[in-house]
């Protein structure tokens, strides 16, 4: 337990550029503090003591560490060593959720389940993956290890590792064999733009060819060619707000 702690205030050192020192990170850091009630509440979970309410002990520690952090864990989730917990407000841990060392979840991020359902109902996350504010894991899935899951994703399936998750629902972005910085935020794939720019992209090669098209009949004798002129002069308001969706310069 106590090198967990260790592995803990390390891995905030590391990550957080804010951090002066290890007296600050243990009275300031609301993250550690959860994890490290959490560590007492869990082995009190675990424990088999006769006559004695263990596990109503481990609920009642595990709502005054809410209350005191904001950090809402259950006493049955299994949480590895170096695990981060990055201002913390608002995330919620279920009672069978289990976080693999080296993880990083920002606040507001949910482990939860997906409706009544007994037995294992909340997410596995492998080791070194990495959760966005806001975002939901639902239902007792697996999330490969050097994952990464956007802010605001809600990802109900199994996740590979080294894989980007972004959207909602969350769809995955394979990132196999490229090192991603974990606090690179701004490196996400915006999968709707993306694709949104292929079918702009595929509309433009179906105009150029239909222009083509019309330039070639314009050539024909005067009964048989169109009667009306097709252009592709000024750029509509539509397109205008879809240039403007996927950040370019609409006068470009």
């Amino acid at each position: 337990m106590l090198r967990s702690i260790k592995s803990d205030l390390k891995i905030v050192k590391e990550r957080d550029p804010a951090a002066r020192g290890f007296l600050e990170i243990i009275l300031c850091y609301p993250g550690v503090q959860a994890i490290t009630i959490h560590r007492l509440t869990h082995r009190l979970w675990n424990t088999k003591i006769p006559l004695i309410p263990i596990k109503l002990i481990a609920r009642l520690l595990s709502q005054v560490n809410r209350s005191l952090t904001g950090i809402e864990i259950h006493p049955g989730a299994r949480i590895g060593s170096g695990v981060f917990i990055d201002h913390g407000m608002g995330v919620v841990i279920g009672e069978t959720a289990e976080i693999g060392n080296r993880c990083l979840l920002y606040q507001g991020v949910t482990l939860g389940g997906t409706g009544k359902e007994h037995g294992k109902r909340h997410p596995t996350l492998s080791e070194n993956v990495v959760i966005g504010a806001g975002a939901k894991v639902l239902g007792g899935i697996q999330v490969g290890a050097n994952t990464r899951i956007g802010a605001g994703s809600v990802v109900v399936r199994d996740v590979e590792a080294d894989s980007t998750v972004v959207g909602i629902p969350g769809r995955i972005v394979h990132q196999s064999g490229v090192k991603i910085n974990p606090l690179a935020h701004s490196a996400l794939p915006d999968a709707e733009a993306n694709v949104i720019r292929n079918l702009m992209e595929r509309i433009d090669q179906l105009e150029n060819q239909v222009s083509t098209l019309h330039k070639y009949l314009q050539s024909l004798p005067a009964d048989i060619g169109p009667d009306e002129v097709i252009t592709n002069e000024a750029q509509s308001l539509k397109d205008r707000e879809i240039l403007e969706f996927l950040g370019e310069n609409p006068k470009q």
